[in-house]
């Protein structure tokens, strides 16, 4: 048997921080999947409100195949959601989905989408995810 002792940091004690946000950046790929799936609730949850179809394909990153049509929905319908900031499921991504069918720009969903994962992947993003989730990292940067 044998004991090894490792030193174990947070974001903050840790000597070379760029060390852990790299090793999140090759290792954690899916910190902004909460942001696709509230994307994802907000389409369905307008769609139903709203009428029509809804069809859409959503990455965290930009990705050739990705799309978000709406067809053959009440327009009227729309104008009113969007006028009231109507809460359709509490997710910050209400506004964003309605606003975008509204001006006929569902591309700006996914250039939000992709914004806010770029964020969460920046080095402010990371430390506060790291600080946030409490994570703790060896020496090397690896998370424990």
């Amino acid at each position: 048997m044998r004991i090894i002792e490792t030193k174990i940091y947070t974001i903050d004690e840790h000597p070379n921080p760029v060390l852990c946000y790299d090793w999140i950046r090759d290792n954690v790929h899916d910190l902004n999947q909460e942001s696709v799936c509230d994307i994802i609730r907000s389409i369905k949850a307008l769609t139903k409100e709203i009428g029509g179809t809804s069809d859409f394909s959503i990455s965290q990153v930009p990705c050739r195949g990705e799309y978000v049509v709406f067809r053959g929905y009440d327009k009227l319908a729309l104008e009113v959601i969007v006028k009231n900031d109507k809460n359709l499921t509490g997710y910050w991504s209400d506004y964003i989905v309605a606003r975008a069918v509204y001006q006929k720009n569902t591309s700006k969903i996914l250039r939000d989408l992709h914004e806010e994962t770029s964020y969460r992947y920046s080095d402010e993003g990371l430390y506060e995810h790291c600080v946030i989730c409490e994570w703790e990292f060896d020496e090397n940067g690896k998370l424990i």
